[in-house]
C-alpha cells in the first residue's frame, strides 16, 4: 500500500507488498525490496538499493549526500540488506569517489534513534547501533557488534565481530573481535564472554581464547607477544580471527588495556 500523499518518482523500482506511508519522498534511482515498510515522512534518495523486509521509521534520511567537503556530486551508491530496523531520525549516506564509492549495510541490523552511518562505511550483519551513535566515514563494523548509546566511532576505525562498546565512549582505536571496550576514550576491558556464550561457543574454546588474550595483551608490545604465541593458540579459530584482525593493514592503532 502506498499512501496518496507520498511523492515517489516514476522511475523507482518497488517490489511486491511494499508499504509506503504519508509524506514520504523517494527519488528516481531507488530500489526497494519485497515486504519492506517505509513509514511516514521518510526521505530516500541517491543510488540506493534497499533489500527485503526492512522497516524504516519516520524522519529517517537514507541516501542523501555524504557529509564530506570533497564530495562534488559524483555518482556513488548505498546498499542496505534485508530485515533491518531503521528507527527515527537515522541517517545513512552513500559512498564517495575517494572512498570506493559504496556504503554497505548487511542484514538483521538495528539502528536506534538518531544513529548515523557515514560515507563509505561497511556494516555487517546483526549489528546494533544504540541511540545517537555516529559512525565516521570509512568505519568498518563487523557482524554481531554492539555499540552503546551516545558512543562515537572515529573515521577509518574498525570494530571486530561480536565486539561490544559501552555507552558514551569515543572509539578512536580498532576494537578486536570479541572484545569489550568502554571509557571516555576506548580502552579494552576484556572479552565479550556473555556474547560468546549466547552464540553457544564451547567453554573449551572460550577458555582458550581467554588464555590467548592474556598472552597477546600481557604488555604493550603486541608484535612480540603475537610472535610468541604457541601453535595451540594459533590453531584455535577464535584466536586466529583476533590475530588476523590485529595483523591486518589498518589506519588506526589497536585498542588495548593500556590505551590512553
Amino acid at each position: 500500500m502506498i499512501h496518496k500523499t507520498a511523492i515517489i518518482d516514476p522511475n523507482v523500482k518497488i517490489s511486491k507488498n511494499v508499504k509506503i506511508g504519508p509524506y514520504t519522498v523517494i527519488g528516481p534511482h531507488v530500489e526497494i525490496g519485497e515486504e519492506t515498510e517505509i513509514q511516514s515522512h521518510v526521505n530516500i534518495t541517491g543510488n540506493t538499493k534497499i533489500g527485503k523486509n526492512n522497516k524504516i521509521y519516520p524522519f529517517a534520511s537514507i541516501g542523501n549526500d555524504p557529509q564530506d567537503l570533497k564530495f562534488q556530486g559524483e555518482e556513488t551508491k548505498l546498499e542496505i540488506g534485508d530485515n533491518n530496523k531503521i528507527r527515527e531520525y537515522v541517517t545513512i549516506n552513500p559512498g564517495t569517489q575517494g572512498g570506493g564509492g559504496l556504503t554497505k549495510v548487511g542484514n538483521n541490523c538495528l539502528f536506534m534513534v538518531s544513529a548515523h552511518i557515514a560515507h563509505d562505511c561497511f556494516v555487517g550483519d546483526n549489528v546494533i547501533l544504540a541511540n545517537n551513535v555516529p559512525l565516521g566515514g570509512h568505519a568498518h563494523i563487523d557482524d554481531n557488534a554492539i555499540i552503546g548509546g551516545n558512543s562515537a566511532v572515529q573515521q577509518f576505525t574498525r570494530v571486530g565481530k561480536s565486539a561490544m562498546i559501552g555507552g558514551m565512549c569515543g572509539v578512536v582505536r580498532d576494537i578486536i573481535p570479541y572484545g569489550i571496550a568502554h571509557g571516555n576514550r576506548s580502552v579494552l576491558q576484556g572479552l565479550n564472554l556473555i556474547g560468546l556464550r549466547r552464540k553457544n561457543i564451547a567453554n573449551k574454546e572460550i577458555i582458550t581464547l581467554s588464555d590467548a588474550y592474556k598472552e597477546i595483551f600481557k604488555n604493550e608490545n603486541l608484535t612480540e607477544n603475537l610472535g610468541k604465541l604457541s601453535n595451540e593458540f594459533r590453531n584455535n579459530q577464535l584466536v586466529s580471527e583476533v590475530i588476523e584482525f590485529i595483523e591486518m593493514d589498518k589506519k588506526r592503532p589497536i585498542c588495548t588495556p593500556f590505551s590512553k
